[in-house]
């Protein structure tokens, strides 16, 4: 599995302007709905969902949140890059600005998993972290995504 697997360009943004961690849920999906065609208010219902079993900002500016929705045909990725950072109850307390959210079939099982591994581990490499806050083309941001050096999903 790779990102060009879970990502297309068209689900790649950057957002000025969000002020909160409920609004960029709500554009998250809208973003998907676009995207993918899934459906906006039944995404932000699962996100919000998945988000009060326990926030999902990872640390270092990163959040990775994600939802098993009906609807998702595949494990469908959305990136946004936020022009100011939001709180996100992140696990060290810092403002989220980079944000992969992935959305799974309701049946995704293991691919769910190598989906949200394979970001994981993306999303912790410092130096893709640090292209991406420095690009705020949508399609460079993509480019940065599909070409970073990445272990193969377990």
């Amino acid at each position: 599995m790779t990102f060009e697997d879970i990502i297309k360009p068209a689900a790649v943004r950057l957002l000025a302007g969000v002020s909160s961690k409920k609004r960029l849920m709500h554009d998250i999906s809208e973003l998907a709905g676009s995207a993918y065609g899934l459906d906006a208010a039944i995404a932000v219902g699962a996100l919000l969902e998945r988000e009060s079993l326990g926030p999902t900002g990872v640390g270092r500016g990163v959040a990775l949140p994600h939802a098993r929705v009906s609807g998702a045909s595949a494990v469908q990725g959305v990136f946004i890059l936020l022009e100011r950072p939001v709180e996100f109850e992140a696990v060290d307390r810092q403002p989220v600005d980079l944000v992969f959210a992935l959305f799974a079939p309701k049946d995704a099982g293991v691919e769910h998993l190598k989906a949200l591994a394979l970001v994981s581990r993306t999303m912790r490499d410092a130096g893709v972290c640090r292209k991406l806050r420095a690009n705020h083309d949508s399609a460079t941001l993509h480019t940065i995504l599909t070409e970073a050096p990445s272990v193969a999903a377990a």
